[in-house]
């Protein structure tokens, strides 16, 4: 039996390649790290201490989103951020969120920005951070206005203007 096994291996494996070898022309990782590459010196400039982020998402026609999951955004988020979560995004609903004005200011904010550490904000990877995706994303939509809390703060200080859902 062990034998079959070990002759069938070579042939499983053949049989197999063909179909990973072939690139899904939905999924482009090459195009995706060349994104990642570019974007990362514009996110560097791109952080603002949160008495500027706060200040900058009071101006008019500043959009302040929340790119968590509905149920986390519902939870609790910053007084006038809207929700839609990363896993949402696409041409249209960033369009319909957004608006027709691709330059509009949009700050986000994440998990990540909270030293609370417990629902509806608990700790993510540093590596992994929602921020980090949600930058990405938007400008690679087209979206070059992104700015970005840098600081770490607590939801229960009274300048965050925390709404518990």
């Amino acid at each position: 039996m062990r034998t079959l096994l070990l002759a069938l291996v070579p042939v499983l494996a053949s049989a197999a390649t063909p179909a990973f070898a072939q690139a899904n022309p939905q999924i482009d990782y090459p195009g995706f790290q060349m994104l990642t590459a570019s974007v990362a010196p514009e996110r560097a400039q791109r952080l603002l201490a949160f008495d500027a982020f706060k200040a900058a998402a009071a101006n008019p026609g500043a959009l302040l989103l929340d790119a968590r999951s509905k149920d986390a955004f519902q939870r609790g988020h910053i007084r006038g951020a809207v929700n839609l979560p990363l896993t949402d995004f696409t041409a249209e609903s960033l369009a319909a969120v957004i608006g027709a004005n691709p330059d509009r200011p949009i700050l986000i904010y994440c998990n990540n920005n909270f030293s609370n550490h417990r629902s509806p904000v608990p700790l993510k990877s540093a590596a992994l951070a929602l921020n980090i995706q949600t930058f990405i994303n938007l400008v690679g939509y087209g979206y070059p206005n992104v700015r970005e809390l840098a600081d770490v703060v607590d939801f229960t200080d009274p300048k965050v203007e925390w709404v518990a859902g």
